[in-house]
């Protein structure tokens, strides 16, 4: 799932700025579909419509306050993860975007000093093992709470729907 190894995730910064709500990160005209490839196709469009032609996978966004306030959808999260961003950095998140993101096994931290600090075109790495994230470009590092194991095995499994299958499968 992640680009340089199982805790650490290390890309270029596309930062943006305070209560980018999901139908920028998703336009509502594309919710007629659930399918995550045409989802991510769309994915910022209505923020930065250049945003994945500048996008590598594994690149990381970093926004301001309030990040995937609006609805309630899960297609804003779903968008992001899938088009391969590694993982979201902001100042602080929409309460309901935060459990969607987590619950489909997308890593979002909460670090208002990194928000900040960085700027678009910015290398970041990001250990979530340690809880730590690092601005290669500025040379400034910030400590984040590491996620709870409950919610790390959420993530490692890519979503709480396969962390529900891999737990009821049986061992052996």
């Amino acid at each position: 799932m992640f680009p340089v190894g199982e805790d650490e995730v290390k890309g270029k910064v596309h930062k943006f700025g305070d209560d980018v709500n999901t139908d920028e990160i998703i336009p509502a005209r594309y919710l007629n579909t659930s399918d995550p490839a045409e989802l991510a196709a769309h994915c910022m469009e209505d923020a930065d419509p250049d945003f994945l032609k500048k996008m590598q996978p594994g690149d990381i966004i970093v926004g301001g306050r309030n990040f995937g306030c609006g609805s309630s959808r899960e297609h804003a999260p779903v968008a992001i993860k899938t088009a391969g961003v590694s993982c979201v950095i902001a100042k602080s998140f929409a309460r309901i975007f935060f459990r969607n993101a987590i619950n489909i096994g997308l890593p979002i931290l909460v670090s208002p000093e990194a928000a900040t600090d960085a700027r678009s075109g910015d290398e970041m790495e990001v250990d979530l093992e340690a809880g730590a994230v690092r601005n290669l470009t500025r040379s400034t590092s910030y400590a984040v709470p590491p996620f709870p194991p409950e919610m790390r095995q959420i993530i490692d499994a890519g979503g709480l729907m396969a962390f529900v299958k891999r737990s009821r499968t049986p061992k052996g």
